[in-house]
């Protein structure tokens, strides 16, 4: 019988799959790579929850299932990158909010897999497209409700 493994010693191979498992069904969406650094790196991710202490989370960032997760996580990262390059100039804007709205939007985009960032101009978006809408039937002098 031979002493070598694939994996460090005591790494839970069982847990180690279940998580990457858990990270390549995610990476096949193709989120953001903020969301998905977020929902397996993160403080909250599926690793740190599987492997919740200092020990056990070192030798599962030696074995081969961690390199995929990085792997994937570069790959999210410079499509994005590639994606940014084609775009348009950024501009950044800070705006204040209340924690409890913070924390309303932090959920949301944590549910629909985006960051909050892409939530927030998805919301600002619907927002100016309503108030288009808007002026486009007063300049007409009608609204929806009045068509026939």
């Amino acid at each position: 019988m031979s002493t070598k493994t694939a994996h460090p010693p005591h790494v839970d191979t069982s847990a180690a799959t279940a998580v990457l498992q858990v990270a390549e069904r995610l990476y096949a969406m193709e989120p953001e790579w903020v969301v998905f650094f977020r929902e397996v790196l993160g403080v909250d991710g599926i690793v740190r929850r599987t492997f919740s202490d200092a020990e056990a989370l070192m030798r599962f960032e030696c074995t081969p299932h961690y390199a995929r997760i990085r792997e994937m996580l570069d790959g999210l990262r410079a499509r994005q990158n590639d994606r940014q390059s084609q775009r348009e100039a950024q501009r950044v804007v800070t705006v204040r909010m209340p924690k409890s709205l913070h924390e309303t939007l932090k959920t949301e985009a944590g549910q629909m897999r985006v960051s909050i960032n892409t939530l927030c101009i998805s919301k600002l978006m619907k927002l100016l497209d309503g108030q288009e809408a808007r002026d486009l039937e007063a300049a007409a002098g009608e609204s929806p409700a009045g068509k026939v």
